[in-house]
């Protein structure tokens, strides 16, 4: 399963606020097997995430967008998906009902609040979109086609995700060593495992420069454990297994 990311905001392109969000859903997939295939940041305009939807939702499995959802001129991303996907964008009585209840709800706890709380800006969605609980906040996630849109604030994006989780899996596996020699040492035997048995392999030395993470990663696990075998025979230099103690 080839998945895309999208993370949306002026903010994360000014460097204002860092971008968890991605870092966050690449593991979480990864992890489930699926492989990530592009991570992008765009602004909040209405174009440039709709161009970005409409683009990716044909090339990939799924994409995933999270942030610019709410109430503010600069929350777009429900717009762009809708253009991106020829919709329009309109108000989702399901989303409405829920978006409803949790203002009451908010409403009981901070009777100061005196500013309106626009049920349509939070609620409103691509047509036929369904609409993808938010149990942290007021802005619910939608699934349209296959594109998902999250909240922005990492609480609720986790939150919804959990909700959609099951629908994405797949059959990447991967495998992790350590070695304490520096990256070049290892770009001859990486050259030749890659090429030998078609794995991904990433070379990742540490900020200290006490040890190097070597990545292999296939669709394949027979494929990847023979690639691993192979590596470890041939490597020239120690690799000790993730999760194994050297001797």
């Amino acid at each position: 399963m080839d998945v895309a990311i999208v993370t949306v905001g002026n903010e994360l392109l000014a460097g204002d606020i860092e971008n968890t969000n991605a870092t966050w859903l690449a593991r979480e997939l990864t992890e489930r097997g699926v492989n990530v295939v592009r991570v992008l940041t765009v602004p909040d305009e209405e174009s440039v995430i709709a161009e970005t939807v409409r683009e990716w939702a044909a090339a990939f499995d799924a994409v995933l967008l999270t942030g610019g959802l709410g109430g503010t001129p600069d929350d777009l991303t429900m717009a762009g998906v809708a253009a991106g996907l020829d919709r329009e964008l309109e108000l989702n009585p399901v989303a409405a009902a829920d978006v409803e209840a949790t203002i009451e709800r908010i409403l009981e706890r901070r009777p100061d609040i005196d500013f309106d709380l626009n049920v349509e800006w939070y609620a409103s969605m691509p047509a036929a979109a369904t609409p993808i609980p938010n149990p942290e906040g007021l802005a619910p996630g939608c699934v349209a086609e296959n594109v998902y849109v999250l909240p922005g604030i990492p609480e609720e994006m986790r939150a919804v995700f959990e909700n959609v989780a099951e629908d994405f899996g797949g059959t990447v596996a991967a495998k992790t060593f350590y070695t304490p020699q520096p990256e070049g040492a290892m770009a001859d035997p990486l050259a030749r495992v890659a090429s030998r048995f078609g794995v991904r392999v990433g070379s990742y030395p540490n900020r200290e420069g006490t040890r190097t993470r070597i990545k292999l990663t296939a669709t394949d696990e027979a494929e990847l454990a023979e690639a691993s075998s192979w590596l470890v025979e041939n490597a020239g230099v120690e690799l000790v297994e993730a999760g194994e103690k050297s001797e």
